[in-house]
C-alpha cells in the first residue's frame, strides 16, 4: 500500500536554533571591555560591604568614646538649663532662646562630628577597596530598556535575586542568633537591675545594647564579604565576552584587514604616481635593460649626491623606461649597476659610496653625450 507512495525527506534547518548574539560568552572581557563597562558605570559593588563597614565602624567609636561623648552631652544640657535660670532684667525673650539653642546644638554637632567623619572615612574606604574611582555622567542617563516589564518580569526570578533572598534570610537569622546569645548571657543582670540605681542601670542596658550592636555589625561585615564576592563573580560573568566579540574589537582596534589592505594599496599607487611624475625630471634612467629600472637625478645645490627618484621592476619598469622616452631622458643599460640601485637604494636616498665611481661614469657619459647633441 505504502511502495508507490513517494517518501519526501525532511529538512531541517538547524540554522534556525543558532544563537543570534554571535554565541555563547565563554572568552574573558579584554582590558578595553573592562575600562568601557567602568565608564558606563558597571563595576563589581556590594551596598552591603559598605553600609556593614559604616556600621561597625561607627559602632566602635561609640564603643571606646562613649564616656566621653556622654560627659560632653550632658555638660551641654547642663549649661542649657543653667544659663536658662540667667533671666536679663527685660525678661527672657524668644530670640534668647533661640541664640541658646543654637549654642547648644552646635556644641552637641561639635561632638558628633568626628564620629560622623569616621562613617564618611569608611564609607570611602569600603568603596574605594571595591573599585577605583572615575567620573563619569553615563550612569545618570535614562535607559528606557529598564522600563520593559518582560525583562523586568524575568529579573524577578534571576539568580541575583535568589541570592538577595537568601542574604536577607541569612541576616535575620545570624542577627537574632547573636541578639539572643548576648541577651542570653545578661539574663541574670535582669534580676538584680531593680535593685541598681537608674543610672548603673542605664549603663548595663547601654553595655548590652551595644555588645549586640558590635556582634551583630560584625556578623553583618562577614555577610557583606560573602555578596561581595558574589557581586565579583556575577560582574565577571556578565562581561564576558562571545568569541565574534572578541574578533569585532580587534578589528576595531587594529582596523579591518581587508581595509587595510585597501589603504595600503591607495598609498603605494599614490606614492607610485608621485614616483612616475619625478622621472621626467631625472637625468638618466640606468636598466637591466629589461628587468629593472632606476632613475637618478644629480643637483649639487640640494644634495651632496645622485638621488634615486624612481625605481621599479618587469612592467614598473617598462613604464619607467617608456616615460624616460617620452621626455628625452637619457637611457643607458648597465645590468650590475640596475640591480645594485635597486636592491639597496631606496627612493628618495641618495646613493651610497661605493657607487659613486660606477654612477659618475654614468653620469659623465649622459653629460657627454647631451654635448654632443646640443
Amino acid at each position: 500500500m505504502y511502495d508507490d507512495q513517494k517518501v519526501l525527506p525532511l529538512r531541517l534547518d538547524l540554522q534556525f536554533f543558532a544563537n543570534d548574539e554571535g554565541g555563547e560568552k565563554t572568552e574573558e572581557p579584554t582590558a578595553k571591555k573592562i575600562e568601557d563597562t567602568r565608564k558606563e558605570g558597571q563595576v563589581a559593588k556590594s551596598k552591603e560591604l559598605t553600609s556593614a563597614v559604616q556600621l561597625f565602624s561607627l559602632f566602635l567609636c561609640l564603643r571606646i568614646f562613649m564616656k566621653f561623648i556622654g560627659e560632653r552631652l550632658i555638660d551641654s544640657f547642663n549649661k542649657f538649663y543653667r544659663d536658662m535660670g540667667r533671666v536679663p532684667g527685660n525678661g527672657f525673650t524668644h530670640l534668647d532662646a533661640w541664640k541658646l539653642l543654637m549654642q547648644v546644638l552646635l556644641h552637641i554637632a561639635l561632638v558628633m562630628a568626628p564620629f560622623l567623619i569616621v562613617a564618611f572615612v569608611a564609607s570611602l574606604l569600603s568603596q574605594s577597596l571595591q573599585f577605583k574611582w572615575m567620573v563619569t555622567a553615563k550612569p545618570l542617563k535614562p535607559k528606557f530598556n529598564k522600563l520593559n516589564p518582560i525583562s523586568g518580569f524575568k529579573n524577578l526570578f534571576s539568580k541575583e535575586k535568589l541570592f538577595d533572598l537568601l542574604l536577607s534570610v541569612a541576616k535575620i537569622l545570624v542577627f537574632g542568633m547573636v541578639a539572643y546569645s548576648v541577651i542570653k548571657d545578661h539574663l541574670g543582670v535582669f534580676v538584680t537591675v531593680y535593685d541598681l540605681s537608674i543610672n548603673d542601670a542605664l549603663a548595663i542596658l547601654y553595655d548590652m545594647v551595644l555588645k549586640i550592636l558590635l556582634k551583630i555589625s560584625f556578623a553583618y561585615l562577614i555577610l557583606a564579604l560573602a555578596d561581595f564576592i558574589f557581586q565579583k563573580m556575577k560582574h565577571k560573568k556578565d562581561i564576558k565576552m562571545s568569541k565574534q566579540e572578541v574578533k569585532d574589537e580587534y578589528k576595531n582596534q587594529e582596523g579591518d584587514p581587508h581595509i587595510k589592505s585597501q589603504q595600503r594599496q591607495r598609498m603605494q599607487q599614490a606614492s607610485r604616481r608621485r614616483m612616475m611624475q619625478a622621472v621626467p625630471e631625472a637625468d638618466v634612467v640606468i636598466t637591466n635593460p629589461t628587468h629593472y629600472a632606476c632613475a637618478l637625478k644629480y643637483d649639487n645645490t640640494q644634495s651632496q649626491a645622485p638621488v634615486l627618484v624612481a625605481k621599479g621592476a618587469d612592467y614598473l619598469a617598462y613604464k619607467i623606461r617608456d616615460l624616460a622616452y617620452e621626455a628625452n631622458v637619457a637611457v643607458v643599460e648597465n645590468k650590475p649597476l640596475a640591480r645594485m640601485l635597486y636592491a639597496n637604494v631606496e627612493i628618495g636616498n641618495e646613493i651610497p659610496p661605493e657607487l659613486y665611481q660606477a654612477v659618475a661614469e654614468v653620469l659623465a657619459y649622459v653629460y657627454q653625450l647631451e654635448r654632443r647633441t646640443g
